[in-house]
């Protein structure tokens, strides 16, 4: 078979399986075989593949088809215009976080000058906290988790990008083990509902329950993480959260009842109410 034979057959089958994006995923699963960028793919069409090119290819179809993330098959994902390392021990990164970075760095470039402590609560992969090291290189990062799985992801994501020493990892539930104060606090934290798991699309349930599981309304550990936050924050500290689809209203009112102000809400790329952004004290 050939390159675009293999594209249009497979695509065709994963359209059949009710597999999102079908093209896009056996573009990256057959470049990532071929040790090639998906744009090589247009260049060889007429490419006859071999046998030992096809037998793993087949093998990656298969688990995809069952339902495993195509990150997890392909070992790592980018985010804000980088490569992380991604597996079942952390949150796959979601195109939407990337406004998150966008908006506190639109924050930072005006407010940094003294402010220099940044936290990542519920850190995962470490993606926000590896890129804000990254982005601003005087910003002190602090990335907390309760999971010593995802913290070590982090871990081995921030030795690729030779930041380790740049970042304090801390085995945290929220805020318990953390010390303050900090100017920035930022946090993507479960706020599915329990009830709502099961209606999740296979690859989504593949994700670490502990990083979806958001309690019976979605918000018990946004909840807690905002009635501990004034204890770890500066005057003035900028915070943002990410929560769901219909949470926007009800987490903007519990920042009002801690003293926030200064309370707004920005849209995800599909005009979610997204991101839920205020100032304490």
């Amino acid at each position: 078979m050939t390159v675009l034979q293999v594209l249009q057959n497979t695509a065709d089958f994963f359209a059949r399986k009710g597999i999102d994006s079908p093209r896009l995923n056996i573009e990256h699963l057959l470049a990532d075989a071929l040790g090639k960028r998906r744009i090589d793919l247009y260049l060889e069409f007429d490419r006859t593949l071999s046998e030992n090119e096809l037998a793993p290819l087949r093998e990656k179809v298969r688990r995809r088809v069952e339902g495993e993330p195509l990150q997890y098959l392909l070992g790592s994902w980018d985010f804000f215009g980088r490569a992380f390392r991604t597996d079942p021990r952390a949150l796959i990164p979601r195109p939407e976080t990337e406004i998150l970075v966008e908006i506190v760095l639109k924050v930072i470039r005006v407010e940094l000058g003294s402010r220099t402590r940044l936290l990542d609560v519920g850190t995962g992969s470490g993606v926000l906290a590896i890129t804000f090291a990254l982005e601003c290189p005087n910003l002190q990062i602090v990335g907390s988790d309760v999971s010593p799985l995802a913290l070590n992801l982090a871990r081995e994501n921030a030795e690729r990008q030779g930041l380790n020493r740049r970042i304090e990892w801390v085995e945290s539930d929220l805020l318990s083990s953390v010390s303050g104060p900090f100017d920035f606090l930022v946090a993507n934290l479960p706020y599915i509902p329990t009830t709502e798991l099961l209606k999740l699309a296979p690859e989504v349930k593949r994700d670490p329950q502990l990083a979806l599981d958001g309690g019976p309304d979605g918000l018990v550990v946004i909840r807690r993480l905002l009635l501990e936050a004034p204890k770890v924050l500066r005057d003035g500290a900028f915070v943002i959260l990410e929560v769901g689809f219909d949470q926007a209203d009800r987490v903007a009112d519990l920042l009002t009842a801690q003293k926030f102000r200064d309370i707004s809400v920005e849209n995800d790329y599909q005009g979610v109410r997204r991101f839920v952004t205020a100032w304490y004290g």
